[in-house]
């Protein structure tokens, strides 16, 4: 069954409703740090606070998160002044000494932990763009676009970062095209930078030619060099969630370039494949790993239904009904949408839970931990209300003008 006009209100309304009195108020203002400044994420189910250390991913997502509800819902000055507890935090204290960010702070700013890859960066890049956008500082967009660029010698120079595995099985992972793909489009979209569209194409080339399957049906995690299956575990394991992920960034690209058939018709097809190998088709809601050769998985939580591929589903079924007005996606935006708010969401106090066993039932109450907080929910909700409304206001735009045509 198609969306009805109708229904797209009600569906506008809903994400609206979500973001703005429920998931936006279970954070803000309570987690703003306005003694060391930052943000307090690691949160119980109702809100009070399970640990003060700081995710530094996560400040710089909570940071964009505000600013860009400043940029594009309401000029709220209580957002404003909440991202910037999170842009001075990350600038203060979130950078060691030879330019790398950490990952893991205390509370007052000490360093506990810092990763291998570089994904504190790209969120600090998306963050200080928003920011810059929203305040007009020129200081702000040349410190994201300098950071940019340091993430760009991350992503193109072997050896630069240290290492996780030995060269005996080398393997390339489609997190980082993904990652810089969707930072450049942020970027682009908020202050701009002349480097972003060659580099988006480098990126899709790159997703499309190594990790997408078409003789499989099938989006890989992790290829090797040449893009063939690494037939060992850690190979073969699929998360059908980040490849839906992929997918509407690139679905995005294709509507950024005015419904790109091409780009359009690649990111249906990662939809395609990755739905099919992780709804879970008795308890419904998306399996967290996968085989690619339907072999058992490794990893004891693989069964599992996690949060955030279900933001992200939410985001590419809806995205791909509005491009192509197919049918299944509508059907299929539906069945995520239901599975979702239905086990996920906490009625009581807000926001979502994080982690459900396979049928459905809850699995720990936390809210925010080192991995989950303001970020996969709200930008669901936010980009979802955005692309409903631009559809919806086009679509009367263009009855106005038959109209006017057929006086």
């Amino acid at each position: 069954m198609l969306y009805s006009t109708t229904d797209l209100l009600h569906l506008r309304d809903f994400y609206r409703r979500q973001l703005l009195d429920n998931t936006v108020p279970f954070w803000f203002p309570r987690s703003y740090d306005k003694e060391y400044g930052g943000y307090l994420l690691m949160r119980e189910a109702n809100g009070t606070l399970l640990d003060d250390d700081k995710a530094v991913w996560i400040q710089g997502r909570a940071a964009w998160l505000l600013s860009t509800l400043y940029n594009t819902v309401s000029r709220n000055p209580e957002w404003l002044q909440g991202a910037r507890y999170g842009i001075d935090f990350l600038q203060q204290h979130c950078f060691d000494t030879d330019g790398r960010m950490f990952f893991h702070m205390a509370r007052n700013g000490q360093p506990i932990r810092k990763r291998r890859y570089f994904f504190s960066e790209t969120f600090t890049v998306i963050a200080a763009a928003a920011y810059a956008q929203a305040t007009g500082s020129n200081s702000m967009a040349s410190f994201a676009r300098a950071l940019f660029g340091q993430c760009l010698e991350y992503a193109s120079t072997p050896g630069l970062l240290p290492s996780k595995y030995t060269s005996t099985r080398p393997a390339r992972g489609i997190g980082v095209p993904m990652i810089m793909l969707n930072t450049a489009q942020q970027l682009r979209a908020t202050i701009g930078d002349e480097r972003c569209d060659a580099y988006i194409d480098q990126w899709i080339s790159e997703i499309e030619t190594f990790f997408v399957k078409d003789d499989i049906r099938c989006v890989m995690e992790t290829v090797a060099p040449d893009g063939s299956i690494i037939d060992h575990i850690d190979g073969r394991t699929l998360n059908p969630g980040h490849a839906i992920e992929g997918a509407w960034f690139i679905l995005h690209e294709a509507r950024h370039r005015g419904n790109d058939e091409r780009l359009t018709a690649l990111g249906c097809k990662m939809l395609d494949y990755m739905w099919e190998r992780g709804w879970d088709k008795e308890y419904g809601g998306i399996f967290y790993f996968r085989d690619v050769y339907h072999k058992p998985v490794q990893e004891y939580w693989q069964d599992m239904k996690f949060w955030w591929p279900h933001n992200e589903a939410i985001i590419a079924t809806l995205l791909a009904y509005l491009m192509t007005g197919n049918e299944k996606y509508a059907r299929w935006h539906r069945q995520v949408h239901q599975y979702a708010y239905s086990h996920f969401h906490d009625t009581e106090n807000g926001e979502w839970f994080g982690y459900l066993h396979r049928n459905g039932t809850v699995a720990q109450t936390a809210k925010g931990n080192l991995f989950k907080g303001p970020f996969h929910l709200p930008r669901q909700e936010w980009y979802c209300l955005q692309i409903l409304q631009e559809h919806l206001e086009k679509k009367e735009q263009n009855a106005a003008r038959k109209a006017g045509s057929s006086l």
